[in-house]
């Protein structure tokens, strides 16, 4: 590694500490907060679309978004360690096989759709060990249910002897 590499490696160390940025990739549709100063005021944007490329260089690590507004295709390019980036929050993960999605710029549409990944579940359960303690307070509970009175049944279970009370 050379001493320019090391000294990226510290600051990325530094500005990450402090940021909430999810793991994200190209498809996945993201909402990033942006911190905006107009004057004296500082107010933070929101800005939602497909992340349709990532570029992974380090402190020069850098990712596009694209949404569509009013009918019109907007596009937006961000610095990920960029002190401007408040927060970048997951929305929906994107199924896609390819890691620019350059293709969408033509598209429009449903033809524009991502689909949506579906996280599997593993067919292993994890099993708790239950205590001592956990299984005592579970049979006292079962007992004191059981010791509760149930109320008597005051009509006749047989449904003839019913109709026959009645006339």
């Amino acid at each position: 590694m050379n001493r320019i590499e090391e000294i990226e490696k510290k600051h990325l160390e530094q500005i990450s500490a402090g940021k909430k940025i999810t793991e994200f990739f190209p498809g996945d549709t993201i909402k990033v907060n942006v911190r905006i100063v107009e004057g004296k005021r500082q107010r933070v944007q929101a800005f939602e679309g497909v992340c349709i490329a990532k570029k992974n260089g380090g402190i020069n690590s850098s990712f596009t978004v694209r949404k569509v507004s009013f009918g019109e295709g907007v596009e937006r390019v961000f610095q990920l360690y960029s002190p401007n980036l408040d927060s970048v929050e997951l929305i929906r993960s994107g199924k896609v096989r390819r890691a620019k999605l350059y293709y969408l710029r033509d598209r429009s549409g449903k033809s524009a759709r991502i689909n949506e990944k579906i996280k599997k579940k593993l067919g292993i359960e994890v099993v708790q060990e239950a205590t001592k303690e956990q299984v005592a307070s579970e049979n006292s509970a079962k007992e004191e249910i059981e010791k509760q009175p149930t109320p008597t049944e005051t009509k006749s279970e047989n449904p003839k002897d019913t109709n026959q009370e009645k006339k």
